[in-house]
């Protein structure tokens, strides 16, 4: 089940880079995952997760501004890869399969970067604008986000 919350947080990261860190902050920072010890130990400090948080709004805002990059722009999807791979191996660390976290989170990574390009700009020329699309693709990002932690609790 592990692997499953890894690659749907990675999924998340595809789709808005930083609600999935910020999910798996405030998963740390409840105790729901085991982050002592780590090197991402830090996701579990107090402040955190509402940094992370800020930030995740952040881009919910920037997203549906006209000059945003595509998100398969090198910078956007490494971003995304990163935080994919970063999630995922936080989630499996604790049992010590951290590599497989990272492949799955790759994974997840570029499953939410390229479907969710592909679901939006479908969804965008149905509505005949990007708008609707875009807040349709930020809650199906926050539902996921939720039901992973739902999941790890």
């Amino acid at each position: 089940m592990i692997y499953l919350c890894a690659f749907l947080i990675a999924v998340v990261a595809g789709l808005r880079a930083m609600m999935a860190p910020a999910a798996v902050s405030w998963a740390a920072y409840a105790g729901w995952i085991s982050l002592e010890g780590t090197f991402l130990a830090f996701l579990a400090y107090p402040y955190t997760p509402w940094i992370l948080t800020a930030l995740a709004i952040g881009e919910l805002i920037a997203d549906q501004l006209p000059k945003t990059p595509s998100r398969k722009v090198p910078i956007q999807f490494g971003t995304r890869l990163l935080m994919g791979a970063v999630c995922g191996i936080a989630l499996t660390l604790a049992n010590g399969q951290w590599l497989i976290g990272l492949i799955v989170g790759l994974l997840g990574a570029v499953a939410g970067t390229l479907g969710g390009h592909t679901a939006r700009a479908s969804l965008a020329r149905r509505f005949g604008r990007d708008l609707p699309a875009a807040l349709i693709e930020d809650g199906l990002a926050f539902v996921l986000a939720l039901l992973v932690l739902a999941v790890l609790r």
